[in-house]
């Protein structure tokens, strides 16, 4: 009875508490529909995804995309995008599955969310020498700024801006942005943090602020289906992500990558 006792703990330790059961034939019809897993690849962020040496995605999201395939039992086809717009506008098209993207109220119309696994600060880049110091500084009267057509700090800064011009890059992602501050000689460069940081590391004429004027929650969605809920698999794809989040697998992923973001934290924290 002792050994039996022993065993049955071992086997409860051994097993972690955020496990999920194997996939049901309604958690595959959801996430699975056509056999393989079509999963929306942003090489907008850099911080989510990379190009690797032979061309195929790398990054926390490929990594995230292949280990649902693998709980699914099914194979993986990452489909490439360039800017976050874009792979909105696929999620309208039913081009993807499940895919990797900020979290907006705009996009909510035609995409169904889990809680974020990253959050990533949305900043400015300015001039070295700009008299804009602060975030509160830039949305001002005559203030030009430069955003990325459709990406999560567009909508957002669309929202709330109320002063300063938004300008759109409509292609090349965050690259596109810079490159549009840069050609139209613009007073601000709003984006991902990162990639700003990246920028000014090698350009000592620029300067990121070192203040944030959103946080931008990424997380994993299913394009939403009129009158098609899809209850099995967006709760499996739910718990997906906080697992990955507690076990330490997003944290692991954004390391191999050479990436530095928050973990979001437990879902409802």
């Amino acid at each position: 009875m002792r050994i039996l006792r022993w065993m049955v703990l071992f086997m409860s330790a051994a097993v972690p508490a955020f496990a999920q059961p194997a996939p049901s034939p309604e958690v595959l019809r959801d996430l699975a529909p056509t056999g393989k897993l079509r999963a929306a690849i942003n090489y907008g962020n850099s911080v989510l995804a990379q190009k690797g040496p032979d061309g195929a995605p790398r990054g926390v999201s490929a990594d995230l995309a292949a280990e649902l395939a693998k709980r699914l039992g099914v194979a993986v086809d990452y489909v490439p995008y360039e800017a976050a717009g874009k792979v909105f506008e696929g999620a309208k098209a039913g081009a993807w599955d499940v895919g990797f993207i900020a979290i907006e109220p705009v996009r909510a119309q035609e995409i169904i969310f889990t809680a974020p696994y990253v959050i990533i600060e949305g900043t400015y880049m300015v001039p070295a020498h700009s008299p804009l110091k602060t975030v509160d500084d830039v949305d001002r009267d005559g203030v030009r700024m430069s955003v990325g057509l459709g990406s999560a700090y567009d909508l957002y800064l669309t929202r709330t801006i109320k002063h300063a011009t938004v300008l759109r890059a409509d292609a090349g992602g965050g690259s596109a942005m810079i490159r549009k501050f840069l050609d139209e000689k613009l007073d601000a460069a709003a984006g991902v943090r990162q990639q700003l940081d990246a920028y000014a590391k090698d350009h000592p004429e620029m300067r990121v602020m070192s203040g944030h004027f959103q946080e931008i929650q990424q997380a994993m969605a299913m394009p939403r289906i009129a009158d098609k809920p899809r209850t099995a698999g967006v709760a499996y794809l739910a718990a997906f992500v906080e697992e990955m989040k507690a076990s330490g697998f997003v944290a692991e992923a954004l390391k191999r990558s050479g990436q530095v973001a928050d973990v979001a934290p437990p879902a409802g924290k």
